[in-house]
C-alpha cells in the first residue's frame, strides 16, 4: 500500500497528467477526422515518428542550445550576485547603476541582438552573450532584495557583537538571501534559454553549430512543419527541466535548514 507521501504526490501530478493526455488524444483525434495534412498542423503520432526519424540531429541541436544556455546561466549568476554584493554594500553604487540594469531588462534582445552578433565575430559567444544579458536581471534584483531582508533583531544582534561587514555578510546576509537567490535563479533558467533560441533566431546559424532555433526555421523553410514541432517540444521540454533542477537544487540547498523548505514534501 502505498505510504501518504506517495499518494500526495499522485494526487498532486494526476490533474495535470490528465489533463495533458486528453490535449494530446483530442488533438490526434481532430487530426484524423477532420483530415489536416501534415504540413498544415501535424498530429502528435506525426511528430512523435519524426522525432525518432530526426533524432541525432535535433538531439545534436539541442546540445548546442543547452550548451550556450548553462553557460549563460552561470555566467549571469556570477555576475548578477556580484552585482548584488556591490549593490548592498555601497549604496552610491546601487543609486549609479540599478536602473542601467532595468533599462538592459527592458530592452527587447531582439533589438539588441543583432548589435552583439555584428560586433562579435564569433557566433557563440555572440550567442552566450545574448542569453547571458536575458538572464541577468532576476539574479541581480532577487539577491539584492534577499541581502537587504535581513531580520531586524539579529541585525542588531551582529551590531551588538560588533561584527564587521564582511563577517555580516557571510553571516547574516547571504544565508538569508539564498531563498530570494534560488528564486532568481528558477527564473533566469527559463531566461537564458529563451535568450539562447531568440538569438539563434536572429543569427540564423547554421551547420555544425546550429541550435533547435536553426532547425525550427530550416523546417518551416521547408514546410517540414512535424519536425519544426518535435524542436520546439525539445525546447519546451529542456525549459521544463531546467525549471525542475533549479527546483530540486534549491530544497538541496535550503530543505535542512531554511522554513521555507523544512517539512515541504519532494
Amino acid at each position: 500500500m502505498a505510504s501518504p507521501a506517495t499518494r500526495k504526490k499522485i494526487a498532486a501530478l494526476a490533474p495535470p497528467l490528465a489533463v495533458g493526455v486528453l490535449v494530446i488524444a483530442g488533438w490526434e483525434a481532430a487530426c484524423r477526422a477532420f483530415g489536416i495534412p501534415s504540413y498544415l498542423f501535424p498530429a502528435p503520432s506525426q511528430i512523435t515518428m519524426t522525432f525518432i526519424s530526426d533524432a541525432p540531429a535535433l538531439m545534436g541541436a539541442l546540445w548546442v542550445t543547452l550548451r550556450v544556455t548553462l553557460i549563460a546561466l552561470g555566467l549571469a549568476v556570477v555576475i548578477g550576485a556580484t552585482i548584488a554584493f556591490l549593490f548592498v554594500q555601497s549604496p552610491i553604487i546601487e543609486r549609479s547603476f540599478f536602473p542601467y540594469a532595468i533599462i538592459m531588462q527592458v530592452t527587447p534582445i531582439v533589438a539588441i541582438a543583432p548589435l552583439i552578433i555584428i560586433l562579435v565575430k564569433n557566433t557563440q559567444i555572440s550567442l552566450t552573450i545574448c542569453a547571458t544579458l536575458v538572464a541577468l536581471f532576476p539574479i541581480i534584483s532577487n539577491t539584492t532584495l534577499g541581502l537587504r531582508s535581513v531580520d531586524p533583531g539579529l541585525a542588531n544582534y551582529f551590531r551588538m557583537n560588533r561584527a564587521g561587514r564582511l563577517k555580516t555578510l557571510l553571516k547574516l546576509r547571504i544565508p538569508g538571501a539564498l531563498p530570494y537567490f534560488f528564486g532568481g535563479l528558477r527564473i533566469s533558467s527559463g531566461l537564458a534559454l529563451i535568450g539562447a533560441v531568440v538569438a539563434e533566431f536572429v543569427a540564423g546559424t547554421g551547420g555544425r553549430s546550429s541550435g533547435l532555433a536553426y532547425e525550427i526555421l530550416d523546417a518551416g523553410f521547408t514546410l517540414d512543419i512535424p519536425r519544426m514541432f518535435a524542436a520546439l517540444f525539445l525546447i519546451t521540454l529542456t525549459g521544463v527541466g531546467l525549471f525542475g533542477a533549479m527546483v530540486v537544487l534549491t530544497k538541496f540547498a535550503l530543505s535542512d535548514w531554511h522554513e521555507s523548505e523544512v517539512g515541504v514534501e519532494t
